[in-house]
């Protein structure tokens, strides 16, 4: 009689309680995104519909692999776990990316040159964001399977694509920052949160972003040691959802025209 592994406990999923507490968190989230996308519909309140309801799906898998001995031991289930929370950040940074370059687009600013230009195209910010999402995926078949090792050099070049971008992310987030309280940002709602310190509030959504990569980048090499969830939870999930919630800043994301 064979020996059953529980690969979710042995790589670290052992707490139900924390991923059952995120999940049902981002629920009110998913609910408030989803009204804004009808009521304002942007391409930030869509796609961040689109990450909660990610986020829901994942933590809750989370927390069945923690809690079930037969899902733990179902390999695929911790494989899709795994991709779902990887494919997840894609919709995150995106969002980000796009609410400051649609903030930049409104201030009274000379439009930018040379590189600082090919950063701000959006087609090639998506394009390199799919093939590290790729990348991470092949990443994270392999390397819970029988070919660990490759795993972890897709898995690394993922994450380097990604905290490359999250840093130029984090560059546009601070020249926005500077370049809105020289030249002001062209709004009706003037006296909303959002509206007055939201180039601040994005960098505070970048550097959370900053955090949750440094820390994947920094644990690529050890599933087990990322899925620790003294470290997990504080690190990874913890920066997304608060970043999430900083997207609900009254008039953060500027209405379409």
């Amino acid at each position: 009689m064979s020996t059953k592994i529980n690969y979710a406990k042995i790589l670290g999923v052992e707490s139900v309680a924390p991923a059952a507490v995120f999940a049902v968190a981002y629920f009110p989230l998913f609910v408030w995104f989803v009204r804004q996308s009808i009521g304002r519909p942007t391409y930030v309140f869509i796609v961040l519909s689109f990450f909660c309801c990610i986020r829901i799906a994942a933590f809750t898998i989370r927390a069945v692999l923690a809690g079930s001995e037969s899902a733990g031991e179902n390999l695929s289930l911790y494989i899709a776990n795994s991709v779902l929370f990887g494919v997840g950040f894609f919709a995150l940074l995106y969002s980000a990316y796009t609410l400051v370059l649609d903030r930049w687009s409104l201030l009274d600013a000379p439009p930018e040159r040379g590189v600082l230009r090919l950063t701000q195209n959006r087609t090639i910010f998506k394009v390199i964001m799919l093939a590290a999402v790729v990348l991470g995926i092949i990443g994270s078949s392999k390397a819970s399977s029988s070919d660990p090792q490759n795993g972890k050099v897709y898995r690394m070049a993922s994450s380097i694509i990604f905290l490359v971008l999250t840093a130029v992310l984090a560059a546009h987030t601070i020249r926005l920052a500077l370049t809105e309280g020289k030249v002001g940002f062209r709004t009706s709602e003037t006296d909303t949160l959002g509206s007055k310190h939201g180039a601040y509030i994005s960098c505070l959504i970048a550097a959370l972003l900053l955090v949750r990569e440094a820390f994947a980048i920094a644990t690529v090499g050890n599933v087990s040691k990322q899925n620790n969830e003294h470290l997990w939870y504080p690190l990874f999930a913890l920066p997304e959802i608060l970043s999430v919630i900083f997207f609900a800043t009254p008039c953060l994301v500027p209405i379409p025209k």
